[in-house]
C-alpha cells in the first residue's frame, strides 16, 4: 500500500475540530508518523510524541494543517535530523539555542537513572563558554555540539565509575555505559556481547583506550560496511580475516585508517558466533547492523502475527487479507508457474484418465490399452501430438482458484490451531489441510469433469463412428449446474486425504529432514526433492477414489455399466474388476507429481525473480511461510524513517527523551505548549 500523502495523512488521523479547522492531537501525530506495522523494538512508539513539539508551532497543544505541512517539509530537507533537534531546543523559534532553557528541557527528560553529566564541564565551556560568559549557540554550533556529545557522555562515564583514574572500569560497567547511552542505534546482538569486550586484552578490565577504540568502530560502522563488502566480493570464498581487512582499508579510504586495537575490536565482537578466524559479511552484520535482530526471534514474531490474524481473520478481517497478501501474490506467481507445470506433465494426467476409464476385459472383448506406455503411443499415432492436450484449457483456468483457495484455507486453519509461537499437533496438520482439499472441490469438480470429458472425447471418435467432438462451453451446457457437480462426494474422497497427507508430509520433510528454519533456507534441489517424496503417498493412496470420481464423471460407453453413485460404483468395479482396478493408474499420478512439482517451482523462482515483492523473502512455489527477514526500510513511510533517525540524535543527548512517565506535570511546566 503506498504511504499517505501529506494531506490525506492529516485528514486522516485529525481528530480536533474546532471553528470548522481539524487539528492533530499529540496521539493523533503519533498515529500519522509512526505506523503501527513499523519495528519499535529500539526506539518506543510512543518515543515520538516528542516530536510534536517541534511541529506544534504555535505552542497551542495541537498541529494545524500548516502545521503538519510545515513539518512535513521539514522531514524533506537533506539535514532534517539535526533540524528537528535545534528546533526541539529553539522554543522561541529565535534561530538561537539558548543554554539556561537547553538545560531545562533535558532536565526535564532525564531520569534518575540516566548517565551523569556536568553541562559545567570543560568540553560543555568548550562550546558555550564558561559559566560566566555563557553564549547562545546557531544552528551549526548546536549541530556540531550534538555530533560530539555521546562520545563526552560516555568519558564523562568512565570517569565516573573510575574516580581513582586508573584508566580501567569493570566490564559490566562498560556495559552498562554503552547500553544506556546507545541502544537507540546499536543491535541486540552487540549489546548483550559488550561485557567480552574485557577478553582482546590480558586484563580483567576494560581500559579506556579501548573504549574509544569501539566508539570510534561505532561512529564508522557506514565505513566498515563498505570496507567488508569489498573485501568479501573480492575474496574467493566470501571469507575474510583482519589482514585483508586493513589492506582494503588502506586502498578503499585516504586518511580514515584504523589503528590495531580498532580493529582487533572490530574483529572480536564479528567472531562470536564464528571462531575460524575468516569472516563472512553476514558476521560483522550481525553485531554492527542497528536493524538486526535474531533470526529465532524475527520468525517467531512474524509466525505469531499471521497465527493471531488467523484467528482473528473474522472479527477483523482486514488484519487477515493483509497478512495474506503476501500470499496472494504467490497465488498469483504460483498459478501461472502452476499452468506451466500442468502444461508440462499434461500428457500423463490424459494417459491416467484413460487407464483409469478403461473397463478390465471380457470374455470376446480386448481392451484398447495395454498399459500406460500402450496408452501413450496409440494417442499420438491416433490422435497426434494435440491429443495429449486435450483438455488443457480447463485445468489451465482450474489452477489458480484451487491453489488460492487451498492455500488460503490451509493457512487459515493452521493459524487458528496453532499455539502464540507457531506449535500445530499433528492432528491440527491433518485436519488444515484437509479442510484445505474440502473446500478446493468447489472449483476443481465442475473443471476436472469438463477435462474428464474432453480427454475422453478422442478416444470415443476413434472407437465410435460418427461420435460427435463437443466443446468445453457445450459439456457445461449439456451438465447444467447440477451436472458439474457429479462425481463431487469422490473428488471430495479424493483430494481431503490427499491434502491432509501432503501438507503435513511435506512440511515436516522441510523442517525434520532438510532442517529448514529461521537460520536455512531451503534450496531448490530440496524443496523439490521434499515435495516430490511428499506428492508419492498422497498422489497413490488417494488413486481408487480418483478411479471412481473418474469413471462417474466421464460417459459410459455402449454396453458398460453405468454408475448411479459413489457406492454403487466402489461395488460394480471391485466385483467387475477386482481390487486392483482400484489403483489404475496410480504410478501415472506419481509420475505426473513430481515432475509437475519440478516444472512449478522452477518457473516459480524464475518469475519471482523477474517480478519481485519489494520487502518480502521468496518462498517455495505458492507456499506462504513466515520469513526471518525484517520490513524493508524501503517499504517503509517516508516520514517515519525521517523521524526514527531524528529520535536517534535526540536520544543521543539522553535515552529518555520521549519517554513515556518521564515528563511528569511539573517538568511540563518548563516547555512551552505543555504548560
Amino acid at each position: 500500500m503506498a504511504p499517505l500523502t501529506s494531506s490525506a495523512a492529516f485528514a486522516k488521523y485529525a481528530s480536533i475540530e474546532e471553528n470548522g479547522q481539524k487539528y492533530l492531537s499529540v496521539d493523533d501525530f503519533v498515529n500519522a508518523i509512526a505506523p503501527e506495522n513499523e519495528d519499535y523494538h529500539k526506539i518506543q512508539r510512543n518515543s515520538y510524541a516528542v516530536l510534536f513539539q517541534v511541529a506544534d508551532r504555535s505552542k497551542q497543544g495541537k498541529v494545524s494543517a500548516a502545521d503538519w505541512d510545515a513539518f512535513e517539509q521539514l522531514l524533506s530537507t537533506p539535514d532534517a535530523e539535526y533540524e528537528i533537534a535545534f528546533r526541539l531546543f529553539d522554543t522561541e523559534g529565535t534561530g538561537q539555542v539558548n543554554f539556561t532553557k537547553f538545560v531545562e528541557i533535558y532536565n526535564s527528560h532525564k531520569s534518575s537513572d540516566s548517565l551523569p553529566f556536568d553541562w559545567n564541564s570543560k568540553w560543555a565551556s568548550l562550546y558555550i563558554g564558561d559559566k560566566s560568559k555563557r553564549h547562545t549557540l546557531s544552528y551549526q554550533q548546536f549541530s556540531q555540539m550534538l555530533a560530539g556529545l555521546l562520545g563526552e557522555r560516555v568519558r564523562q562515564a568512565f570517569q565516573y565509575y573510575d574516580p581513582s583514574n586508573t584508566g580501567y572500569i569493570l566490564p559490566e560497567q562498560f556495559q552498562s555505559i554503552i547500553t544506556i547511552s546507545s541502544s537507540h542505534k546499536l543491535s541486540d546482538n552487540l549489546l548483550s556481547s559488550l561485557h567480552t569486550l574485557v577478553n582482546i586484552g590480558s586484563s580483567q578490565k576494560v581500559s579506556y583506550a579501548t573504549v574509544r577504540a569501539f566508539l570510534n568502530i561505532i561512529h564508522q560502522a557506514d565505513m566498515v560496511d563498505i570496507i567488508v563488502s569489498r573485501a568479501t566480493e573480492k575474496s574467493k570464498d566470501g571469507h575474510i580475516n583482519k589482514e585483508d581487512f586493513i589492506a582494503e582499508a588502506a586502498k578503499s579510504t585516504k586518511f580514515s585508517l584504523f589503528t590495531p586495537l580498532e580493529v582487533d575490536v572490530l574483529f572480536h565482537f564479528a567472531s562470536l558466533n564464528n571462531k575460524t578466524g575468516r569472516l563472512d559479511i553476514q558476521d560483522f552484520r550481525r553485531v554492527f547492523d542497528p536493524s538486526w535482530q535474531d533470526p529465532l526471534a524475527l520468525y517467531q514474531k512474524n509466525t505469531q502475527i499471521k497465527v493471531e490474524a488467523a484467528k482473528n481473520a473474522f472479527v477483523d478481517p482486514n488484519s487477515f487479507l493483509g497478512e495474506v497478501f503476501e500470499s496472494a501474490y504467490n497465488f498469483l506467481l504460483g498459478a501461472v508457474a502452476g499452468s506451466f507445470g500442468a502444461t508440462v506433465v499434461y500428457p500423463i494426467d490424459l494417459v491416467k484418465t484413460r487407464m483409469q476409464n478403461q473397463r478390465s476385459s471380457t470374455p470376446g472383448q480386448q481392451t484398447l490399452y495395454k498399459n500406460s506406455f500402450d496408452c501413450f503411443k496409440k494417442v499420438i499415432s491416433r490422435e497426434g501430438f494435440r491429443g495429449l492436450y486435450s483438455g488443457l484449457g480447463p485445468q489451465l483456468v482450474g489452477v489458480a482458484p484451487e491453489k488460492a483457495i487451498k492455500l488460503t484455507v490451509n493457512d487459515l486453519l493452521r493459524g487458528k490451531f496453532s499455539d502464540k509461537n507457531g506449535a500445530i499437533p499433528v492432528w491440527a496438520e491433518l485436519i488444515a489441510g484437509g479442510g484445505a482439499g474440502a473446500c478446493q472441490v468447489v472449483f476443481t469438480n465442475p473443471l476436472e469433469i469438463v477435462k474428464i470429458r474432453l480427454q475422453m472425447q478422442g478416444e470415443v471418435a476413434k472407437t465410435v463412428e460418427g461420435a460427435p467432438r463437443r466443446s468445453a462451453i457445450w459439456i457445461v451446457r449439456n451438465l447444467g449446474l447440477f451436472g458439474l457437480y457429479k462425481g463431487a462426494s469422490a473428488c471430495l474422497l479424493r483430494d481431503v486425504p490427499f491434502s491432509a497427507i501432503y501438507f503435513p508430509a511435506y512440511a515436516h520433510l522441510k523442517k525434520d529432514y532438510f532442517g529448514e528454519g529461521p537460520g536455512k533456507k531451503l534450496g531448490v534441489g530440496q524443496l523439490l526433492v521434499a515435495g516430490a517424496i511428499a506428492g508419492m503417498p498422497a498422489a497413490y493412496f488417494t488413486t481408487p477414489f480418483d478411479v471412481i470420481k473418474t469413471r462417474l464423471q466421464t460417459e459410459a460407453k455402449l454396453g458398460h455399466t453405468s454408475y448411479h453413485g459413489l457406492r454403487h460404483a466402489a461395488v460394480t468395479i471391485f466385483k467387475e474388476e477386482g481390487f486392483k482396478a482400484f489403483f489404475k493408474g496410480g504410478p501415472a499420478r506419481i509420475l505426473r507429481s513430481s515432475p509437475q512439482f519440478g516444472c512449478t517451482l522452477a518457473a516459480y523462482e524464475f518469475l519471482h525473480n523477474i517480478f519481485p515483492l519489494p520487502g518480502h523473502e521468496k518462498t517455495e512455489a505458492g507456499h506462504a511461510i513466515p520469513t526471518s527477514t525484517p520490513r524493508s526500510q524501503e517499504n517503509s513511510p517516508f516520514r517515519y524513517l525521517r523521524s526514527r533517525n531524528a529520535l536517534k540524535v535526540i536520544l543521543d543527548i539522553d535515552q529518555n527523551f520521549g519517554k513515556p512517565g518521564i515528563l511528569t506535570d511539573d517538568k511540563a511546566k518548563l516547555i512551552p505548549g505543555l504548560k
